[in-house]
């Protein structure tokens, strides 16, 4: 005999099935504890302050007295190795973040503290070790005023390196690469992007499952975060060697203003924002995510660039009711974070998520999801129930590429505008995990 349930339990049943199945499951891995005065362990521009290889996760970060360290775990276990290094950082300065990368071989490469200063790098002494070498030279050139440190994983065991040379305003994207072959730096482009001494470009990077390099930029015309301009592109389908448009045409390197080619165009005064994040689809299809002001919109919004069948197209995301003007120099406090882009796909749809940090949400770390072929609005969701202050997002991209698992880079830090430095303690230094994207 079937049990009788009334119409009443029976829907209330079936509610509680949809929510339980769209609930987000998070489990936060403490690593050890940071410096939190300023966001310089959180900006976005470190790209990799967490990374995989060979089921080992690495991370870096500084600690209270401003030394670098490194720390190391096994995926199948939360407990991690601690190495203080002997080095450290300018901790007072927001920009000079470290970013780190594991080669093909296991060797672990780190670049820190860096604001239009000499390069600063070591590599661990081996595989999957934390000892780091003596500092050392890449290429002996053009490495006096570095800034934005970045490594980036080609699928041949490879690393690229770009950075900037110069100044806000005046400077060029320099790019190396790095030979597991050979355990050497060469010179890729001297120039691959240009200001031409009159400009700099702010960019992101991302590489795709064939291995094509993607980046995008924004121009900025002065020390002065208002001139940043436009949104432009282009990729490398031979690990940075020669780049092309969205359309296979060739260029000329070094990019100019004049040459790009412009994804989307944002005039200047727009409270674009600079330093935000790119992926791909599974085709190769780049998505840049950023945010800025449009005439006749109340809010800032944060906005998705994206390639489809050929046409560079526009997402609004719409969910946010308040807006405010980017303006000045230095390491802004802003109501927002800039955000990370990621995509989940199957045989059923392509969802685009944004990572953020929002003041509307109490700074909570948030994610807002959707299919950008459907009409349906942004879904968002808090990932945590308490504020994260001025964090901005990383995570770790090489395990999310290959598991699907998203871990955050997570920690509460304060950052006063203009480079200002907050009073605060060391706060927790955390990975959060979430198995299932809402």
């Amino acid at each position: 005999m079937k049990p009788k349930f009334s119409q009443k339990y029976y829907c209330l049943f079936l509610v509680c099935l949809l929510v339980s199945c769209k609930t987000v499951k998070t489990n936060a891995v403490n690593i050890s504890e940071g410096w939190a005065n300023n966001s310089v362990n959180t900006v976005i521009f470190r790209d990799k302050a967490v990374t995989t290889h060979s089921n080992n996760q690495f991370a870096a970060f500084y600690d209270k007295e401003g030394f670098m360290v490194l720390a190391k775990r096994n995926l199948d276990r939360s407990s991690w190795e601690i190495h203080k290094t002997r080095y450290k950082g300018n901790t007072k300065d927001a920009h000079n973040a470290i970013s780190i990368a594991i080669d093909g071989d296991g060797f672990l490469h780190v670049s820190w503290d860096h604001h239009d200063n000499e390069l600063r790098y070591a590599r661990s002494k081996k595989p999957l070790g934390l000892e780091l070498s003596e500092k050392m030279p890449m290429i002996n050139n053009l490495e006096d005023k570095v800034s934005y440190p970045q490594f980036y994983n080609l699928k041949d065991g490879n690393l690229v390196f770009f950075y900037r040379s110069g100044h806000s305003g005046s400077g060029s994207l320099i790019a190396n690469n790095y030979s597991t072959k050979t355990h050497n730096w060469t010179r890729l482009q001297d120039k691959l992007i240009d200001g031409e001494g009159k400009r700099n470009a702010y960019w992101q990077t991302t590489v795709d499952s064939k291995g094509t390099l993607h980046i995008s930029w924004v121009w900025r015309e002065s020390w002065d975060v208002a001139t940043n301009h436009d949104i432009a592109y282009a990729r490398s389908k031979d690990g940075g060697k020669t780049w092309e448009k969205s359309t296979g045409d060739k260029y000329e390197l070094p990019i100019t203003e004049s040459s790009a080619e412009y994804a989307w165009k944002v005039p200047q005064n727009s409270s674009l924002i600079n330093q935000t994040s790119i992926t791909t689809d599974a085709e190769g299809n780049p998505y840049i995510a950023s945010y800025w002001n449009e005439e006749n919109i109340d809010a800032t919004q944060f906005q998705v660039v994206y390639l489809e069948d050929g046409n560079w197209k526009k997402e609004r995301t719409d969910f946010r009711k308040s807006s405010f003007n980017l303006g000045g120099g230095g390491t802004k406090s802003i109501p927002i974070s800039r955000p990370e882009i990621l995509i989940q796909e199957n045989q059923v749809e392509k969802k685009v998520y944004l990572l953020f940090r929002d003041e509307e949400r109490d700074n909570k770390v948030s994610i807002a999801g959707k299919s950008l072929s459907s009409n349906d609005e942004w879904k968002v969701d808090d990932l945590t129930n308490y504020s994260v202050g001025q964090w901005e997002p990383n995570y770790d991209k090489e395990l999310f590429q290959i598991k699907n698992d998203l871990h955050i880079f997570l920690q509460k830090v304060i950052q006063v505008d203009g480079e200002g430095i907050a009073e605060e303690e060391a706060t927790t230094i955390k990975i959060l995990e979430i198995k299932n994207l809402p």
